[in-house]
Formats: structure tokens, sequence, C-alpha cells
């Protein structure tokens, strides 16, 4: 294992002490500070047979050592993506590369010519902007994988506190890489009542026998120039993931797994309500739309999340929940549904007509063309919430968030030990051994 930026090397100690049967596990810095700190560490958790301390560019250090760990962990201050290109070549073959991504102003589409520049990628802002940031870091490492005849194959992707963070597994395959073009999409968000379509980037197609497959661009535009519920243009946004951003066996596994063993977790009830919410997830259906973000755009009263989620099951689609947002409605039932199953709410729960030419007012002016279900279906309640599970834990405390990044001044030096000249708490090591 490999862990790149490892700071003060907790990560890499606990790697070391809580992964069965661990190699070698090598964390880098740059910082000789850090450096110095890491090894302190490890003499003090006596990890000096598994953890090597080195002080080295990351970048440098993965491309010297092609496909020689089994995990790599990046967790840098920001984006990754520099680190990407090489350490995607220094996974072994089918193994798990771990990417945290704390950038989440850039990814989410506060700069949107930002995130263009470190993640080839365009953001909108939108309800559903935090999944789409994990499916432009998952685009992104399948690009760099793909210049190296190699690609993913996502395990779990969460977006939780003030980061999200993918864990992948890399393969070697010339073949696969050139079914790349079929797992991106572009997107097109309506302006005025925010309802999105995607778009693939490429197609495939078999021969008659089914021996050959081509690779065609996909069919296109699926919009008109204007939406076809309120008439507003569109913003188009891309390239993302469109594949399934989890493992649902594996999340599934991880879950059962941390039950068992829930002793041994301090932050269990965190863990085990992401996992949940994941478990639930629509793994095939990109992107959502929340409840409330549609009825503010009719200024109409919102119905129960589980009577809109029943209409859409009657109505012979899916629907579920997500773990980046709780207000959230995954589901593969076109727009047109979601708008006609709120217009029949409406007829049964009046509102105001508006004078104003607004995009509620448009689609409130058009017939639902078809008639919406409401009746209770078991499938639409959360099974979490049935059992009395939690899916989305508070903060642990109030301005939750991340903290001031660590300065670079090369002359920094390390606390000093209890007992030596220095002043107050900074002249005390602040080191505790890992459990």
């Amino acid at each position: 294992d490999v862990g790149t930026v490892a700071a003060s090397g907790l990560r890499a100690m606990r790697y070391a002490l809580e992964v069965p049967d661990v190699g070698t596990v090598v964390a880098s810095d740059m910082d000789p500070v850090a450096v110095e700190a890491i090894r302190r560490n490890v003499q003090f958790n006596l990890l000096a047979d598994k953890v090597v301390p080195l002080e080295a560019d990351a970048r440098l250090l993965m491309l010297q050592m092609d496909k020689a760990f089994d995990a790599v962990d990046l967790d840098p201050y920001g984006t990754p993506s520099t680190f990407l290109d090489s350490a995607v070549q220094t996974v072994a073959d089918g193994g798990v590369m771990c990417v945290t991504a704390t950038d989440m102003a850039v990814l989410c589409g506060n700069n949107k010519e930002v995130c263009w520049m470190k993640y080839g990628s365009f953001p909108l802002r939108a309800k559903y902007c935090h999944e789409m940031a994990l499916r432009i870091l998952l685009a992104n490492i399948e690009s760099h994988a793909n210049r190296h005849k190699r690609h993913i194959v996502p395990l779990l992707s969460v977006s939780v506190d003030f980061y999200i963070r993918v864990f992948v597994r890399v393969f070697t395959s010339a073949g696969e890489c050139k079914f790349s073009p079929t797992k991106l999409s572009y997107v097109f968000q309506c302006v005025g009542c925010e309802g999105f379509h995607w778009q693939p980037l490429a197609r495939t197609c078999s021969s008659k026998d089914g021996q050959t497959t081509r690779f065609m661009p996909a069919v296109a535009p699926t919009v008109s120039g204007k939406c076809e519920q309120c008439g507003w243009d569109f913003n188009m946004g891309g390239p993302f993931w469109n594949r399934p951003i989890h493992d649902a066996e594996f999340a599934k596994r991880l879950l059962s797994n941390l039950e068992r063993d829930k002793d041994q977790f301090k932050a269990y009830g965190k863990v085990h309500a992401l996992l949940t919410a994941i478990g639930e997830e629509l793994t095939d259906v990109p992107l959502f739309m929340t409840l409330h973000q549609m009825t503010s755009v009719l200024k109409c009263t919102p119905p129960p999340g589980n009577l809109f989620r029943s209409a859409i099951i009657n109505a012979g689609y899916r629907a579920s929940g997500a773990h980046s947002n709780p207000l959230a409605t995954k589901t593969d039932a076109p727009m047109s549904v979601l708008w006609d199953i709120l217009r029949c709410w409406i007829q049964e729960h009046p509102v105001k007509p508006s004078k104003e030419k607004t995009p509620g007012a448009a689609i409130l002016a058009k017939e639902p063309t078809i008639k919406a279900n409401f009746s209770r279906v078991y499938q639409a309640m959360s099974q979490a919430q049935l059992k009395g599970v939690s899916r989305f834990p508070e903060n642990p405390e109030a301005n939750w968030g991340p903290m001031a990044r660590a300065g670079t001044n090369s002359k920094r030096s390390l606390p000093q030990e209890e007992g030596q000249q220095g002043s107050g708490e900074s002249g005390k090591a602040k080191m505790a051994k890992v459990k």
C-alpha cells in the first residue's frame, strides 16, 4: 500500500495496524517536517517493520514503481487531479485506488472553468451537484487510466461531510478501454424548471451473429432547443460517468461485516447510516430531482415523499432516495411523468393561478397525460426508515467542515517533546498511539 501526501502518517499507521495480512505500507510526503513526524509515529507505534516513511514527490515515486502496489490512497488537501496519472500506473492489476477530493466549490459548479482545467468536465449548479461531482471524478480517473490501456470499476463512491471519496479497482485491458466513451454522458438542465436529460457520448452496435461490436456516436439530440415542459432554455454540462458508482454486492458485504464487528468501530453509527442509504440507491440511474425543488417551481405544497414515490412506482417506474441528499428522488421515470404526477396532485390540491409568465405557470397550463395513482406501495418506503435505522446522521459539532490548509513554510519544525524548551502547548509533542 502507498499513502501519498501522508502528513503525520496516521492513515498509514491504521493500515498497518488494522488491515489483516498487510505487507509494506509506504507513507510519502514532500514536507521534511511531515516525514519526520511520520518517523516518530512509526517508532511510537512499533511499526518499523511495516511502515516506510519517504520524503519524496508522490508523483515521481509512483512513476518509478509500475504496478507495484495493491492499494493506493490519494487524500490531498484540494484536488487529486495532479496525482491521478501516476496513481493509475502504480496500482497493481485488480488493485484498489482510494481517491479523495475536497475542492467541492470547484466540482459543484462555483468555479466551472477551474473544474474544466482540473477534471476535464464542466459542472452545473443543481441539487444533484454532489453526485455529479462523484461522477466527474470517476470520469477523470477513467480518462487517466485509458491512456495506459487500463480502466476502472467503481466499488463505492461517497459524498460525505465536506468532501467526496471514491474506491475503484483498476484493470488492464485495451479491449475494455474501447467501451469508455459509452460510459460518459453530457447533461442538459433546464434553466426554468431545472428538469434534466442526459445524453450519452457513444453507443455500441453488435453484428447479427453477436461476434462483432462496433462503436458508434450516440443518437442525438435527446432534447429540442427548448424545454418541452416549461419552454425555457437548457444549460449543458459534463461529461460525467453514467454507469453505476457503487458495486451493490460490495456495499452489501461491507454493511454486513460492519454490523458483525460493530464494537470495533467508534464511528459505527455514521458509517452504518451511510452504507444503509447507499444500499437503497438505484445504481443504474444517474442524478436525481428533489420534490421540494419541483414543488417550489409550481408554488404548491409538496405531497409526502412516500406518496410521490408511490405514484412513480404505480406508473410503472422505479424510485429511490440518494445518500448525497436526504430529499432526493432517483427514478428512471422521464421528466414528463414526474411533472404529470405533480399536475395531478395540484388538481386535488389547487394553487392560486399565477398571472406572470413563470416556468411553473407554463407547466400547469398543460393537462397531464397520465392519471397519477397515489395509493401507497410498500416499495416506496425506505427499509431503513421502517426499521428505525438512521440514514443521515447529524454533524458531530457546530460549524463542522474542513480546516485550514497546512502551512508550507520550510522553516517550520516539529513540536518539541514535553520537558524540552518550548512555550505552552506548542512545546509539547502531540502524538497518540493508534488503537
